[in-house]
């Protein structure tokens, strides 16, 4: 960098020039041609961290079927926990909003590096799929459950949990659900598994879909929402249903969105 009177003594040379990359900014924010193609094979994490997953794909449009078959892949929360009975959980609720069918693969405490009550790790699950279910759409929910587990290790634990499941169901489009808070203000370790998925997805070309960004939980509803008593902090059935259709109708909205957003901001129960 330029000592203070090294920057003073700029002149109109400096001037013209800063003029030149004003304009080619602006044309350059409008055109935007360093934008790739979308990716085509898998994308395995390098340090956490890492520089690369800074980059933005656009994703292709959501294109599903008339009846689609959906994979809905998740914790607690798309297991029901809190629901009446868990079939009126979020994931269950879907399948007649998009009007086709849900498979649902939800383990209570699971995470991408910590396992669950009723099931090991989302990548030792995901390698346990079954490839011929052949879903048009899977969606991978959460997880907060990761919260404690810390930085070292997650990126590359989500990246080859995606890699499997990339190559599982290389015909599916796969959305990233991120995670919803489960108590306000949401915590700083909940924000940062939010802002790492959504890196992530966005350098796969995968479209992501924050609940903390969007504010689908908010002061104003939260009580609505979350069973705070006997549901320890997870959707009451009135939530779960609010939830699905939220969910639904922000499919709906990527079949024309034309990129995806990063999103962004505990204690407690694992959900």
């Amino acid at each position: 960098m330029k000592p203070p009177t090294a920057r003073r003594r700029v002149g109109a040379a400096g001037i013209v020039a800063g003029l030149l990359l004003a304009v080619a900014a602006v044309v350059l924010g409008v055109w935007r041609p360093w934008i790739p193609a979308p990716a085509t094979t898998p994308i395995s994490a390098a340090a956490d961290g890492a520089s690369e997953t800074s980059t933005v794909i656009a994703p292709a449009p959501l294109v599903l079927p008339e009846k689609p078959t959906v994979l809905v892949f998740g914790d607690s929360w798309t297991y029901g926990s809190a629901a009446t009975v868990p079939t009126l959980g979020y994931a269950y609720l879907l399948a007649d909003l998009l009007g086709g069918e849900t498979i649902v693969d939800g383990v209570r405490g699971s995470g991408y590096l910590k396992p669950g009550l009723d099931g090991p790790t989302f990548g030792e699950r995901i390698a346990a799929l079954d490839p011929s279910a052949a879903p048009d759409l899977v969606i991978i929910q959460g997880s907060i459950n990761d919260r404690a587990q810390g930085v070292a290790g997650y990126r590359d634990a989500v990246n080859a949990a995606w890699d499997t499941l990339a190559a599982t169901y290389p015909e599916a489009t796969i959305v990233v659900l991120g995670p919803a808070p489960h108590e306000l203000p949401v915590g700083a370790a909940t924000a940062r598994i939010d802002t790492d998925l959504s890196a992530l997805a966005a350098a796969r070309g995968w479209w992501y879909i924050s609940p903390i960004a969007q504010e689908w939980i908010t002061a104003q509803n939260y009580l609505d929402v979350i069973d705070v008593e006997v549901g320890r902090k997870h959707p009451s059935t009135n939530g779960h249903r609010y939830l699905a259709e939220r969910l639904a109708a922000a499919l709906d909205e990527l079949r024309t969105a034309p990129v995806t957003e990063a999103g962004g901001s505990e204690s407690t129960p694992d959900e």
